[in-house]
């Protein structure tokens, strides 16, 4: 077995090995209405993944539009001037390639991986996408009407999914990150063909995007077919930046759920830190002391020991503005919330008091550092985290810096904010009051 010395120095290694290949870029430029191109050459594998990452998601959305960047995300794949609906992934698909995206807070990226010969296709059909996007009535109502599906499957009729949409709801009262990333209901359904155009004219604008070209390229050509292609788009202002107006929380603020369950369960939000806080490493590394693993203390204690939940964890947001550090737990049959409550805070001052072992510290330093090396295995995992400190940390190359800050995290910092952001004061609370449907439940939902 390799003791906690030998598997720093091999991820040391590892580490730097990566770093070396993230500073590695082959080109980076910028057109004239203001895209950003980032290209990376790597031969390993006949595979090219092209990604744009817009600097928008429902952080940016306003009462009334909440859900219309996910939307989006929908109508991008749904025709453009000159490729129909469904072309765009027919033509990938053709070629063995294949494309997604997703929506958070903060950031929409798109991508696509394919075989190298498909690139010129692949840089059209992109241009042709983000200047010349089919907004339309017809591609406004079809996803409309299949987000709307997404959101009564994934949050509406998921019990864990509405505990965490009313916990941020809750817990932040003027700061976007109150809304949920699908969007209301009432907003989808009332959404308007100007308010698309008027999203898109704002936030799908050049000067607001950054695109990877991570695989099997040329860079040197690519290049001018960027500019030939992309640079007479035309571009907008950049949008302007959000305000953090959510005020110091003043107390704990509690809410009950009352919905079809079998089991009680409770969701936990203390308000802490944005990325751009040296914060962020050591409650990262807190997460992973508390909730992964047999061995951590949340599994040890709450799951093993005393029998009280049959799920538990912790983790924290990675945001541009603060977010949550969370804790989700699910009851035993008969076993109740106030009992996991009581012992999850126990949890929480015992660290604060008296801090973390050296082979909690080490252990959760060791997880923390391979999970990020293995995210830079691929073409869209190089692509994906490049993308997304370029948006949210506000600068790709600092991607290079995060295996250094988990390594310089020590027991006294893991101490130190779990004293620092605990505070009952800062603490949201979600309760899963179970409810059983009666016949005329079942009947009111049939109709």
């Amino acid at each position: 077995m390799l003791r906690p010395i030998a598997i720093n120095l091999l991820l040391f290694l590892v580490g730097f090995a990566a770093q070396a290949q993230l500073l590695d870029v082959d080109d980076e430029f910028t057109l004239s209405n203001g895209l950003k191109v980032v290209a990376m050459e790597d031969h390993t594998v006949p595979s090219i993944c092209f990604s744009i990452a817009f600097r928008t998601g429902s952080r940016n959305e306003r009462p009334g539009i909440t859900g219309i960047s996910h939307l989006f995300e929908h109508m991008m794949f749904n025709g453009s001037k000159n490729y129909e609906p469904t072309e765009f992934d027919k033509i990938l698909e053709a070629g063995g390639g294949y494309s997604n995206a997703y929506t958070s807070r903060d950031i929409t990226f798109y991508y696509e991986e394919f075989n190298p010969n498909l690139l010129d296709k692949v840089l059209d059909m992109e241009a042709d996408r983000l200047g010349w996007l089919k907004i339309d009535t017809a591609n406004l109502e079809q996803e409309r009407g299949i987000v709307q599906e997404e959101r009564r499957v994934s949050t509406d009729n998921s019990v864990s999914s509405k505990m965490f949409e009313d916990l941020y709801a809750a817990a932040y009262v003027v700061h976007p990150y109150h809304n949920p990333v699908v969007g209301w209901m009432t907003d989808l359904d009332n959404i308007t063909l100007q308010d698309a155009k008027d999203y898109f004219k704002a936030y799908y604008t050049p000067s607001n995007a950054t695109v990877f070209v991570v695989g099997d390229f040329d860079s040197k050509a690519l290049r001018p077919k960027m500019e030939k292609l992309f640079s007479s788009i035309p571009s907008q202002p950049t949008p302007g930046a959000i305000n953090n107006a959510e005020s110091q929380q003043q107390g704990e603020r509690r809410v009950k759920l009352h919905k079809v369950a079998e089991l009680p369960a409770v969701a936990i939000g203390y308000k802490t830190v944005g990325v751009s806080s040296p914060d962020i490493y050591p409650l990262n590394l807190l997460a992973t002391v508390l909730s992964r693993g047999q061995s951590s203390r949340l599994y040890k204690r709450i799951l093993y020991e005393l029998e009280l939940v049959t799920e538990i964890g912790a983790w924290v947001d990675e945001y541009i503005d603060p977010g949550l550090f969370s804790f989700y737990a699910q009851m035993q049959p008969g076993k109740s919330v106030a009992d996991a409550e009581e012992e999850i805070y126990k949890i929480i001052n015992g660290i604060a008091e008296r801090g973390v072992t050296k082979e909690e510290l080490h252990k959760a330093i060791n997880m923390a550092q391979m999970d990020y090396i293995k995210e830079f295995t691929t073409n869209v995992g190089i692509a994906n985290r490049l993308a997304y400190y370029e948006v949210v940390h506000g600068d790709y190359r600092k991607s290079v810096e995060v295996l250094d800050r988990y390594a310089r995290v020590t027991s006294e910092d893991l101490k130190r904010v779990a004293k620092q952001y605990f505070s009952e004061r800062a603490r949201t609370v979600v309760v899963l009051v179970p409810e059983s449907s009666t016949r005329s439940d079942l009947g009111t939902l049939s109709n």
